[in-house]
């Protein structure tokens, strides 16, 4: 027998969710839903995720969202107060990847990427947060990635703009936890999505002197055979939700934590390696 009163208090709690159109946004879109949740679905083509919408006409709301643009999120948080009073869980996921050496990007490329993958977030962020503090509740997911760790070769924009949400989420959590909101930053690895496919741009020149090290990288195709299931990812990200205790920084995927954690054995080996030299700009007492 379905408890009635459950499925009530599940729909009565709303998520917003960026970038639906596919991949990783799109499963946890349709896992929400059909964990009996209430959601509004973005994308900037409002056509990718019409389908939503008429599987769930009760419980979701499909609205066109450019995260670079702040009247259509003043539009999307508006629509969704109205339909359903308020957002409860904001998953950041819109954002896209890039491939090409630091010295290969112009400046409208680089500012391309920060715009949606950094500044867009904190857009959503910054209009999300006055309902989540008038209700002393609120869980918000920034998507980063394990190059929000390190600095793969050939991606040095996209890492970036992971570090840049990292850091800004770890003074996010402090700020907001007294207020009763939550802050997780989400950290996948390979996935079997479209990511090396249209939300993966590369940088138009191409500096022959980098084909040694980021020249395999550009050609680096999405094989299909990425260890990490997004519809399991957004199965675990809902079973977050729910759990009363949660993490700050999660680590989706095998191959994740294998890449971190020997990022972070590299990382102590050189603080102890080079402790003696940094510890001398001490003042002598």
């Amino acid at each position: 027998m379905v408890d009635m009163k459950k499925e009530n208090d599940k729909k009565n709690i709303t998520w917003l969710i960026t970038g639906c159109s596919s991949g990783l946004g799109r499963n946890i879109a349709e896992e929400v839903l059909k964990s009996g949740y209430s959601a509004v679905i973005t994308s900037r083509n409002l056509s990718d995720i019409q389908d939503i919408a008429k599987a769930y006409p009760d419980t979701a709301l499909v609205l066109s969202l450019d995260v670079t643009n702040r009247s259509q999120i003043t539009d999307v948080i508006k629509q969704a107060q109205k339909k359903f009073d308020g957002i409860n869980v904001l998953i950041n996921n819109a954002g896209y990847g890039f491939r090409g050496a630091v010295e290969e990007a112009d400046e409208e490329e680089m500012h391309k990427i920060f715009n949606t993958n950094f500044f867009g977030m904190v857009n959503m962020i910054q209009a999300t947060l006055p309902c989540m503090r008038k209700n002393k509740t609120g869980t918000i997911m920034n998507l980063s990635s394990i190059a929000g760790r390190f600095g793969p070769v050939g991606s040095g924009y996209y890492s970036a703009t992971k570090f840049a949400i990292e850091g800004l989420s770890d003074a996010l959590r402090k700020e907001v936890s007294p207020l009763g909101i939550h802050v997780i930053v989400v950290e996948p690895g390979a996935f079997r999505t479209d990511y090396g496919g249209r939300s993966l741009n590369k940088s138009k020149r191409i500096i022959a002197d980098y084909d040694s090290t980021v020249g395999p990288r550009r050609t680096e195709p999405s094989n299909g055979k990425q260890p990490g299931d997004p519809q399991k990812a957004a199965q675990v990200l809902i079973n977050i939700y729910e759990r009363k205790e949660k993490p700050f920084r999660l680590l989706l995927g095998s191959d994740a934590i294998k890449i971190i954690r020997d990022e972070l054995k590299e990382q102590f080996k050189e603080l102890e390696a080079w402790e003696k030299i940094s510890v001398k700009t001490d003042f002598s007492e």
